[in-house]
């Protein structure tokens, strides 16, 4: 089997791995217990955050293009924006509304939209089949125990429904092949268990993952975890977009902070719509409740977001989701790692999705598979599972420094206390934020260090550091006006 692996999980992760390790596996097998819908995008309940804003960051956006050429240009042309953030964004930071400062390329669209039109690129590939409908449940070892040589699999029944759509719509049933005859089995009823062999196995489950329980059924040992849970809650809805009537935003951003920590973000959606996610932390967690959506917003540190949509047409009921935790297991510690077997994406580790990086985490984690796979050949790659453990992992590094050191901010944040450089650093970091409203010089690298274009150290650079320590009087979390002063 050493030409064909075996992906799990048809996320954005599990997607950019089947396109990657396609260039050098002439089979690759792309498994997932969903169902998703074949004719145009559709909420499926494997990506119950999808319901919520997503943006995917100017490095998510390059790598995408590099992988995918012509997918961006698709999501535009179907509804979705390439935004300049702040500058298109209307953006209330803890500091203060930022200023016309330089900032970071996003590119914000339903997350369906991106989901859907990155698979059918990925499953364009005829090396690739796809097999919707299709359940991991345990992986197979060799019998000298040093290897993992498939999955065992389970074929969900055609009755087990895909749940409703986001937008309120039905999901047309029915597999996304993406091409004639390459879905492999599409949801038909009832054909029990089975095995599918592999070189390499990659599970990208996500959040669900089963990969502890899979090791130590085999005999593995579980990783160890590390877990921030600042009880972040969000609750979004879609309204219809009303004429642009001259306002000088595109989206919105008002941002919470740990003296009122609530926030709520609009952002632009393909059909004339747009969509709001209110956030907050513990027992600040906005409602689901229609009749009190907008008084939560009116709630808010600036009544801007409130004001922008008080009059707009609501065109769906308000929808909660709670799983925020930042959590790394730490697969790239074990020293006892099977051949044959990687875990990506947020199956391996997940962020706090306020900060807007898992997609992009995704895609650096593709990167950075595909360097590893170019000095292998496909013969050798089994052996190498644990150094591409190590290598996908190390991706994730800079956006669980973000999440993190930010969400120990709170006060209701469970996890280990920060240490005495991560208090050091948060302190400077607000002075970050107070400099980068204004000036542009420390604005462009704030945002190239948050939209992980460039490394954190250069937000410690002299000529940096001299010019944030030049606004060290100024209040880190002032009382701030309901709008901009000048914009």
């Amino acid at each position: 089997m050493d030409d064909h692996v075996v992906v799990l999980g048809a996320g954005i992760a599990g997607l950019l791995a089947a396109r990657v390790l396609a260039e050098r596996f002439e089979r690759v097998t792309l498994v997932e217990r969903d169902v998703p819908a074949e004719d145009g995008p559709a909420f499926r309940p494997g990506v119950p955050q999808s319901r919520h804003v997503h943006v995917l960051w100017s490095r998510g956006v390059r790598l995408l293009d590099e992988l995918l050429p012509g997918v961006t240009g698709e999501v535009l042309a179907r509804g979705g924006r390439l935004l300049e953030s702040p500058g298109d964004l209307l953006w209330l930071s803890p500091a203060d509304w930022f200023g016309k400062v330089p900032g970071a390329q996003i590119l914000v669209a339903g997350r369906e939209l991106l989901d859907w039109s990155v698979r059918r690129a990925v499953l364009a590939d005829p090396r690739i089949t796809f097999r919707p409908g299709c359940e991991a449940t345990a992986l197979v070892p060799d019998t000298a125990h040093r290897a993992v040589i498939g999955v065992r699999v389970r074929e969900r029944t055609s009755a087990e429904p895909p749940g409703p759509a986001a937008d309120g719509r039905t999901p047309t049933k029915g597999p996304a092949a993406g091409r004639s005859g390459r879905s492999g089995r599409s949801g038909r009823a009832g054909r029990g268990d089975g095995r599918i062999d592999a070189a390499l196995v990659v599970d990208a489950t996500g959040r669900t993952s089963k990969a502890p329980v899979w090791l130590a059924e085999a005999g593995w040992p579980a990783p160890a975890v590390t877990r921030y849970d600042s009880h972040l809650a969000y609750s979004s809805r879609y309204f219809r977009a009303p004429p642009h009537d001259g306002r000088a935003w595109e989206a919105m951003y008002v941002q919470g902070r740990p003296d009122l920590p609530r926030g709520a973000v609009l952002a632009p959606q393909d059909g004339g719509r747009w969509l709001v996610t209110l956030v907050g932390n513990g027992r600040h967690a906005p409602p689901t409740r229609a009749e009190e959506f907008l008084g939560y917003a009116r709630s808010l540190r600036s009544p801007a977001l409130y004001d922008a949509v008080r009059e707009a047409e609501p065109l769906t009921a308000p929808t909660g989701f709670r799983h925020t935790a930042n959590e790394w297991r730490h697969y790239e510690r074990l020293a006892d790692w099977p051949h044959g077997f990687v875990v990506l994406g947020d199956a391996a580790c997940r962020f706090n999705p306020v900060y807007g990086h898992g997609m992009t985490v995704a895609a650096l984690a593709a990167q950075a598979l595909r360097e590893v796979l170019a000095s292998l050949e496909p013969r050798e790659v089994p052996a190498a599972s644990r150094r591409i453990q190590r290598r996908t992992a190390a991706a994730a590094a800079v956006a669980w420094q973000i999440a993190t050191s930010e969400d120990l901010r709170y006060p209701e944040t469970e996890g280990p206390a920060p240490d005495r450089m991560t208090r050091v650093l948060q302190r400077y970091m607000s002075r970050v934020m107070v400099a980068a409203n204004t000036d542009p010089a420390v604005s462009g690298r704030f945002f190239g260090v948050l939209s992980l274009t460039e490394p954190p150290g250069t937000l410690l650079a002299p000529a940096v550091m001299l010019r944030v320590l030049s606004k060290w009087r100024l209040p880190a979390a002032p009382e701030t006006s309901d709008y901009p002063l000048v914009r």
